[in-house]
């Protein structure tokens, strides 16, 4: 979590907390906001205002691509601005940042983008991908940054990326990562997440 992040948040009882009781460090809905709570059950709590300013889900998906001041990237302002960047296609720089940031290996993202690990490997920092392939790029951007806003922090979503889910039929949230409506599906997993319905 960013020096910025954890300035923002303010620290309260887990009294507060709906449901409240023995937590043991998990997510648990609070009244006022998004939130996360830490290893003694203590709430931690962001204010609706200032998470609003703190965060923008554009932006963050631009960031975790490393694509910040990118000029094709300079004209996105919400979601249906990455429609023109996907036809344009995104290189494969953003492709690389993704994964340093979220711990996809190259095999995964293989499998995802549906091309192979020696292909792969062959394209250029500046080689563009196909839209196909960008596109899911980018839904995984977005996947991650709505992750990080639920679940309070990204190693924390990257985390529960990698267990298994029953809300998912046991099975991990990143064998849904090679179809646009497996990740649909765990967008709406998130919201569910958020509501207080836990997976």
């Amino acid at each position: 979590m960013s020096d910025n992040k954890k300035r923002a948040l303010k620290k309260v009882e887990s009294p507060g907390v709906i449901g409240s009781g023995n937590t043991n460090g998990k997510l648990v809905p609070l009244k006022n906001g998004h939130h996360v709570l830490d290893t003694n059950g203590s709430a931690l709590i962001e204010h609706t205002d200032q998470f609003t300013d703190f965060y923008n889900h554009v932006k963050r998906s631009v960031d975790l691509m490393g694509m910040t001041g990118v000029k094709v990237f300079s004209n996105v302002k919400n979601d249906n601005d990455f429609i023109t960047v996907i036809r344009g296609g995104v290189p494969k720089k953003a492709l690389d940042n993704l994964m340093d940031i979220t711990g996809i290996t190259t095999g995964e993202i293989s499998g995802i983008i549906r091309t192979s690990d020696r292909t792969l490997r062959r394209y250029t920092s500046q080689q563009k991908l196909n839209p196909e392939q960008s596109e899911r790029i980018i839904e995984l951007a977005r996947l991650y940054s709505r992750g990080e806003e639920v679940f309070g922090s990204l190693e924390s979503f990257r985390q529960w990326m990698d267990s298994m889910i029953m809300a998912l039929g046991n099975k991990k949230p990143k064998e849904f990562l090679d179809t646009s409506l497996g990740i649909k599906m765990l967008m709406n997993e998130l919201g569910r997440i958020e509501q207080g319905i836990f997976a």
